[in-house]
């Protein structure tokens, strides 16, 4: 066996050592619940903000969906950083660039999503987005609890 194909062989180990370690601490669950909390405020942000510019404005879903996102980033941001994590001692710029980064690539498969279900099934816009914003919600929080908030 070759010294690549062990250490590949060995890696899962560690890791579902080290996700058995996370699960069993209360403290990640409740960063999970505030996250979730304000993840729900920022899902009822970027809905609200979606359904007024393509229902009320007109604007094409796509669009619609981009000018969602950047007001719910902002919201998702602050209470983040404020209640989620606690990361007051952290670097706000530096935070904010890492979770603007998480933020990108989570709202780049919520628009594949989006896509998929719009153009691919005929799914409504609105449901289709709260479709999409669901699946992208674990990419997100790992990527901000691992990396934008990390200690």
């Amino acid at each position: 066996m070759t010294q690549e194909y062990a250490a590949t062989v060995e890696a899962p180990p560690r890791l579902r050592s080290r996700m058995n370690a996370g699960v069993r601490k209360p403290a990640n669950w409740l960063e999970l619940m505030r996250f979730a909390v304000v993840g729900a405020s920022g899902y009822v942000v970027n809905l609200a903000v979606f359904t007024f510019l393509v229902h009320g404005m007109g604007t094409h879903y796509r669009t619609a969906a981009t000018g969602a996102f950047l007001v719910a980033v902002a919201n998702n941001f602050w209470w983040n950083r404020h209640w989620t994590f606690r990361a007051h001692e952290g670097h706000a710029g530096h935070q904010s660039a890492r979770f603007l980064i998480v933020s990108v690539v989570a709202f780049g498969f919520n628009l594949l999503v989006l896509e998929l279900l719009i153009a691919g099934f005929g799914a409504p816009e609105v449901p289709a987005q709260a479709l999409a914003i669901v699946a992208a919600t674990p990419l997100s929080f790992l990527g901000n609890k691992l990396w934008s908030f990390a200690r």
